[in-house]
Order: C-alpha cells, then structure tokens, then sequence
C-alpha cells in the first residue's frame, strides 16, 4: 500500500504514534545551522509537540552513525572551511571538543528514543540491492523504510527521497507532500 505525504506541521500527535525520526531531523534539532532556517524551527516546534504528546520515539544504530558523520563533517567544514583533509582533521585534537560535543547530543537524542533493531537477518536483502542497482535509490533509505515496514512506524524525515516509499510519512518537505 503507497501512502501519501502527510504535513507534519499539521499533525495531531498522540501517545499511540510510534515514530521514527530520520537522521536529517536529529541534524535540524541537534547539529549547527545557518541562522534563520526555517525548517530548524520547524521541526523544532514538531519535537516538542511529539514530546508533550508522550508519542513513541524510535531510533536505530543506522541513523545514529548517518547524524554523527554528517553532524561530524559539518563541524569540519565550519572549522577549517575544507582546508584541511577530513580525516587529518578527525584525527587531530581539534576534533576532541567537536567527537566529546556530538556525544553529548547522540545521548541527549537517546534519552527521547527506544532503540530498535535493523532486522538485518530476515531482509530480503537480494530485493533491497537489485532496488539500489537500479541507481535511483539510497541504501540507507531502504533500510528506514524496511525497519518503518517491519515494526508499524510513521517516519518523520524532510528527505524527498522518500516519495515512492510505501510507509506513512509525516514531513513539511513540499516535494513529498505534492507526490
């Protein structure tokens, strides 16, 4: 069944939504961003109505390592503004305050989530790597949209990617709300 995009702006949460937040959310409520995007505040005022309304809030080792190393790299691009190799930087002590600062954040988002398992084992993993062979998909999404299927989950994300997933998604993306 193909659900159509539903705006996350307008969403009457309850204490039975089980969500699961994509990483690009965790980066709009955790990461550095440019001063007056709207969509951080946004997706701000979308947490905070999910936190009042006791909803259920699921996350994954999957979307704990895509915030890290995309929180990470942004860090990196405000520090050295790209003159100095990622990894030479990640590996310097100047990334210490930076790795010690997105802990910090990974467990502050733990804290608001269960943790849930990828299924791994019981994918259909032939049909996920013939999808993503076909060039138009990212991995990483089949694995959200296989661990939303799996477990009931409405996702909550801002990636237009997802417009051809058969998952209840909540977004303020018009590109996904128009599909």
């Amino acid at each position: 069944m193909k659900y159509k995009a539903i705006d996350v702006r307008n969403y009457n949460f309850t204490e039975k939504d089980k969500l699961f937040l994509d990483a690009n959310i965790w980066l709009y409520l955790y990461a550095p961003h440019k001063p007056g995007d709207a969509s951080v505040n946004t997706y701000s005022n979308v947490f905070n109505c999910i936190l009042k309304a006791n909803c259920q809030i699921y996350i994954d080792v999957l979307v704990v390592s895509e915030f890290i190393n995309v929180y990470a790299r942004i860090k990196w691009k405000l520090i050295t503004q790209q003159k100095q190799e990622y990894k030479k930087f990640r590996n310097s002590s100047r990334f210490d305050p930076v790795a010690k600062n997105i802990t910090a954040d990974v467990r502050q988002i733990l804290k608001h989530c269960s943790q849930v398992e990828s299924g791994f084992d019981s994918l259909k993993i032939d049909d996920l790597l013939n999808e993503y062979a076909k060039g138009d998909s990212d991995f990483n999404d089949q694995m959200i949209t296989e661990i939303c299927k799996n477990n009931g989950f409405a996702l909550i994300t801002d990636d237009g990617d997802f417009k051809s997933q058969r998952i209840p998604i909540l977004t303020a993306n018009n590109k996904l709300l128009k599909s």
